[in-house]
């Protein structure tokens, strides 16, 4: 018996897991003599199942998609957005070949490939009292005032690492709004008094008026680390090779230049 049903949703039994575990691999080698023909013709062809977080989205995909699909036509990029714990539970069952993510996870049998680090950035609103403010601490950010993405997404966690709000959540007051998306808290603190903090790609495209919201942290500043990450059985090794390289071309030379200090966990 591989699955059990008279569990709702249906689940496999322990020596299911072990079957499909044993298929899986059974099909990734089958996958991998195609790959090594290819290989052979010096060829790069097939398609590359991309999962990718919310808030790299809008901002890394435009930098690499055109000139991939330019250099490589044969690739069909098959891409979704999705959180992190998705990318890593399809990564684990072989409905994906990689994600885009913050890293470091340290998850059993994810490898990461580290592209870039990006730097986080306070958007801080003319009404608040830190906009007169150079450079930013993060104790000068108050909790009643920021503004965080709902829960579930790896990004709200690196800010309450970074602001130290565990104790203050207890109150509840910074909690009180909470968006689906970069955009919309960028937008809140443009009409109101309140704080975000930005990754530096969600940056790049503000108008002049937009970019006097902008202020930086103390040096040394705060990074978030972002990763390709591959299940350790991954196939298309060659095609992930070819996206990473495209990628790390496509980024920014300051963002290129960042290094891994002061990395903020997720």
């Amino acid at each position: 018996t591989i699955f059990d049903r008279s569990k709702q949703p249906v689940i496999p039994t322990e020596a299911g897991r072990e079957i499909l575990d044993q298929a899986r691999k059974i099909l990734s080698e089958q996958q991998l003599i195609g790959e090594i023909v290819q290989a052979k013709k010096g060829i790069l062809t097939g398609e590359l199942r991309i999962g990718i977080i919310p808030t790299l989205a809008p901002y890394l995909l435009p930098l690499f998609i055109p000139g991939f699909t330019s250099k490589y036509p044969q690739i069909k990029l098959v891409v979704n957005e999705m959180t992190t714990g998705t990318v890593i539970s399809r990564l684990r069952e072989g409905r994906i070949d990689v994600g885009i993510l913050v890293t470091p996870l340290q998850e059993n049998g994810i490898r990461e490939q580290v592209l870039f680090y990006e730097e986080l950035l306070v958007y801080v609103s003319r009404k608040n009292a830190a906009w007169k403010k150079t450079y930013m601490l993060a104790q000068d950010i108050d909790p009643a005032k920021l503004w965080l993405l709902e829960e579930g997404h790896c990004f709200r966690s690196q800010i309450v690492h970074l602001c130290e709000l565990r104790k203050a959540s207890k109150e509840g007051s910074h909690f009180d709004y909470e968006a689906g998306s970069l955009e919309t808290l960028r937008r809140m603190v443009e009409l109101n008094d309140g704080i975000t903090i930005l990754p530096e790609l969600a940056a790049m495209d503000l108008s002049s008026r937009q970019q006097q919201l902008i202020r930086h942290f103390k040096r040394p500043a705060p990074m978030r680390e972002v990763s390709l990450v591959v299940h350790r059985d991954l196939v298309k090794q060659r095609l992930v090779s070819a996206l990473k390289e495209e990628i790390i071309c496509s980024i920014p030379d300051k963002v290129r230049q960042n290094k891994n200090m002061n990395v903020i966990p997720i």
